[in-house]
């Protein structure tokens, strides 16, 4: 069985498209430093040719998709090393000690590190280029769906649900979030002034920074919306070598897709939910984690303070 099921596999792969390892032999990796400076070269020539020009609008798409190209290269390559694991556990099922199976055995294991070490290479030349586009932008690179996540670094963003998958596998690596969940939860908000907006990121990022001194080991679990606050603190987040949990929308549960979130999220046990302004999924959550005895700093007061401070400047008006 293990024969047929190898052979059908192999039936399946597209041969143009399967590196071969002799094609690889020999080869390797682009050192480190090189990476850095080929992608660094590459986003200061792109920007500062559009730099006070009618295309300087379109920096910040540029530069998003500029990192997810390298992002997607990476993800290819770990593709592609998946179906070569599952070609090793049927070579490993099927051994019978002679020295064409060990040979072809040996040879996909060879295969494997050689994509994995070019899938890293990958990965930091996205790194790298996030990092640019951070300073650039002011805001964290974060992928349209799945995970961020590459070996070595203490900042990763990891999909939610295959954070969830690993918990219930105990399955705990060094591209797994670990540590105490905090969550973060905020809509899209409009300001009437850009003082008031700079009060209400000064207070949220406060806040953010006064939770990690209590929670020194957190990462922190929020909804990824990159149109609302957010991504401020997913920004604060990767500044501060901090790993993230994404919970993105199940769109195929309509209405029910944020309480379904707020459910996940709660299901990690948090020590703080942080609650800005937001609908009434915020508004859920925040009973919700009151009613399971999770703390909840509650910010969802006037330009992100406590509602106290809103009950006590309604009765400054009335007296």
């Amino acid at each position: 069985m293990t024969t047929s099921l190898a052979a059908a596999l192999s039936a399946l792969e597209l041969g143009h498209l399967e590196p071969r390892n002799e094609d690889l032999s020999g080869m390797a990796p682009p050192p480190t430093e090189a990476l850095e400076h080929t992608t660094t070269a590459i986003w200061s020539d792109m920007f500062a040719t559009l730099f006070n020009t009618s295309l300087e609008r379109d920096i910040e798409e540029l530069g998003w998709g500029l990192v997810n190209l390298f992002h997607r290269a990476a993800s290819k390559k770990h593709a592609t090393i998946d179906r070569l694991t599952d070609e090793i556990r049927l070579l490993l099922a099927e051994q019978d000690g002679s020295e064409i199976n060990t040979s072809d055995l040996e040879e996909k294991i060879d295969l494997a590190k050689k994509i994995e070490e070019a899938a890293g290479c990958y990965e930091h030349m996205r790194d790298t280029a996030a990092a640019h586009y951070l300073r650039e932008t002011g805001r964290a690179w974060i992928p349209a769906t799945g995970n961020r996540i590459s070996l070595g670094v203490t900042s990763a963003i990891v999909d939610g649900q295959a954070f969830l998958r690993a918990r219930r596998e105990r399955i705990r690596d060094a591209n797994t979030a670990q540590g105490t969940p905090v969550v973060f939860a905020g809509g899209r908000l409009t300001f009437k002034s850009d003082d008031d907006m700079k009060a209400f990121g000064d207070n949220l990022l406060r806040t953010l920074n006064a939770v990690r001194e209590r929670v020194g080991d957190m990462y922190l679990v929020h909804g990824g919306d990159m149109k609302g606050i957010e991504r401020i603190a997913a920004s604060w987040a990767e500044q501060h070598g901090i790993q993230q949990v994404r919970f993105g929308l199940d769109r195929k549960l309509g209405d029910r897709a944020g309480f379904r979130r707020n459910e996940q999220m709660l299901s990690l046990k948090p020590r703080y939910v942080i609650a800005f302004q937001g609908n009434g999924v915020t508004e859920r959550l925040v009973i919700d984690a009151k009613k399971a005895g999770i703390r909840v700093v509650d910010r969802r007061g006037p330009l992100g303070t406590p509602p106290a401070a809103l009950n006590a400047q309604s009765d400054r008006k009335v007296a």
